[in-house]
């Protein structure tokens, strides 16, 4: 299949084919189905992140002995990791500086 250019923003979650505004932290090369996977990624991200919001209102929760916080670290990993595979020099440098891609979890 055939790969095309798109823009990739961790923080929105968007993934468009067209550059505008801050859409563009991340430039990658990927097939539909690889869209796919790196969509599905942010979704959970999305949805782990709701977890947080919700233990948020349970202070006594330590962050490092919680699960809902564990989940979105997990899934925000795996997100960096496809991006960085399918990027262009540039995102591949800048996810590699920030250590994200290291095996000791965040």
């Amino acid at each position: 299949m055939e790969k095309k250019k798109y823009y990739i923003s961790i923080g929105t979650g968007e993934i468009s084919e067209v550059k505008y505004g801050n859409n563009d932290e991340f430039v990658v090369y990927a097939t539909m189905e690889e869209i796919r996977q790196l969509r599905q990624l942010l979704n959970g991200m999305d949805q782990a992140d709701f977890g947080t919001y919700v233990r948020a209102h349970f202070p006594f929760v330590p962050y490092h002995k919680d699960e809902e916080n564990d989940q979105y670290d997990e899934k925000l990993t795996e997100a960096y990791k496809m991006i960085h595979q399918l990027g262009d020099e540039t995102t591949k440098r800048h996810i590699e500086s920030i250590g994200i891609l290291d095996d000791d979890p965040l």
